[in-house]
């Protein structure tokens, strides 16, 4: 297992009274709300709660991840890491750690060392399964075999442990967020392995502990699942939603369980069951109304109304998606779920554009897409697999819309970033766009795009 990036076990932890002083008057769940928002501005994914707080205030944590650093630094302009009273990374994680940033140089979100970033691209592109595992990070959640699946059974599961789980969640929603899911499905699936690993060992040290090893191996359950679901394993993909499904009721875990349904009711819109769709969408409202989150509700909304789109019932649909926009309009708030990042106007528009076009009315759905597209590029550039997303939405619409030229145009813009997005999905769009697209081979464009999509590499 990977060493934990908290205190050493040989040194006393000293209060960091730097952080506790840029707090102030505000409480550590105010602090904490703070910290959730600032994150969001920068497309950044924490979890930071008041317990979180009072270990980095405790000096339990003596220097935060790459994700907690680059919000505090977003928070903190002109502060460095020891300014905030963390240690420097190189004496907590040892001299193999990255060189920290100097935010007077850069902009801390987009600091990224030439290393990182070409083990992320070789990884992607490549499939190796040593890369992948370099880009995942030192997470410390994989097992060699049943022997050392036999000794883990035997220790405690503490805080180090559940750490490594929750911050696998997060290293792979960001690399799917830029890569698509085709180079990182298998490879994701080992730390899942030992999650529930950990969870059949049974010795976790308090309750606490073991709800946040529940929590987060359900989510990576869920994280898996979409990776299967994105690249096309649909029976897998329903596996480990289903996996999920079962943890959060095992636990109790009202949040992970509207998670599990939401997640469930898209994928299965796009297997073709769309009446399992809205019944899953409404088990997740059920399940999600309790929390306050309105942008959480929204989204459900915008999952039943794909279901309701895939029975043809257009009254259904528009009311769902009124909800979607009434309920997204309320803004975002504090209790809106981690995971959710992704979920903005863009999102919003090209939910909306799927809709339309499962109605076969493809000019305002290609409106629709065509606002996704350019509101994903000029406000989340890193989530190149939804620019792509929605662009391949947009040539299919215009395709059926009868706007060949334009359709052909779009689909070239999605072929451009295949060279960094690897989706089953996506590739399955521009197939179905390219066959609309045949009896106009001689309109301008048209032929470059058939022929660049003829040479396209297939997804295995």
């Amino acid at each position: 297992m990977a060493s934990s990036p908290m205190t050493s076990s040989t040194q006393s932890p000293r209060p960091n009274l730097a952080f506790r002083q840029l707090r102030g008057k505000r409480s550590p769940g105010e602090f904490a709300a703070a910290v959730r928002r600032a994150a969001r501005e920068i497309g950044e994914r924490v979890s930071c709660d008041a317990r979180y707080v009072g270990r980095v205030e405790a000096g339990e944590i003596r220097c935060p991840n790459y994700a907690y650093e680059r919000v505090f630094l977003h928070m903190f302009p002109g502060r460095t890491l020891t300014d905030l009273g963390f240690a420097p990374r190189a004496l907590v994680r040892g001299r193999g750690a990255r060189t920290e940033p100097d935010p007077r140089a850069c902009d801390p979100y987009t600091v990224q060392t030439h290393e990182e970033s070409d083990v992320q691209r070789r990884a992607f592109m490549t499939g190796s399964t040593a890369t992948v595992a370099a880009a995942l990070g030192p997470v410390g959640l994989t097992l060699s075999g049943p022997a050392e699946a036999a000794a883990l059974c035997g220790r405690r599961v503490g805080e180090a442990e559940v750490h490594a789980v929750e911050e696998a969640v997060r290293k792979i929603r960001l690399l799917d967020d830029r890569h698509g899911a085709d180079g990182l499905y298998r490879r994701a699936a080992a730390p899942l392995r030992t999650a529930y690993t950990l969870l059949d060992a049974g010795t976790t040290t308090r309750q606490t502990t073991s709800d946040r090893l529940h929590a987060g191996a359900g989510e990576l359950a869920i994280s898996v699942g979409w990776l299967a679901h994105d690249s096309g394993r649909f029976d897998d993909a329903r596996s480990h939603y289903a996996e999920a499904l079962a943890t959060a009721r095992v636990c109790g875990d009202a949040a992970l369980e509207a998670h599990a349904f939401c997640n469930t009711a898209f994928l299965a819109r796009d297997a073709g069951r769309p009446r399992e769709a809205v019944r899953a969408a409404q088990a997740a409202t059920r399940a999600a109304r309790h929390f306050g989150s309105h942008r959480l509700l929204s989204l459900i909304a915008l999952r039943e109304a794909g279901g309701w789109a895939g029975l043809g019932d257009r009254g259904g649909c528009e009311q769902a998606l009124l909800r979607a926009h009434s309920l997204f309009d309320r803004g975002p708030g504090d209790d809106d779920p981690e995971w959710m990042s992704f979920y903005g106007p863009a999102e919003l528009a090209g939910l909306e554009a799927q809709c339309w076009s499962a109605l076969g009315e493809w000019g305002r759905a290609s409106g629709h897409a065509r606002l996704a597209a350019a509101i994903a590029s000029s406000q989340t550039p890193q989530f190149t697999r939804n620019i792509a997303l929605y662009t391949a939405e947009l040539a299919d619409d215009l395709a059926r819309a009868g706007r060949p030229d334009e359709a052909a145009e779009a689909g070239l813009r999605v072929l451009a970033l295949l060279i960094e997005v690897q989706s089953s999905r996506i590739q399955s769009m521009l197939a179905t766009t390219a066959r609309v697209l045949l009896p106009h081979r001689s309109t301008t464009g048209v032929s470059e795009f058939l022929e660049k999509h003829a040479s396209l590499p297939r997804a295995v």
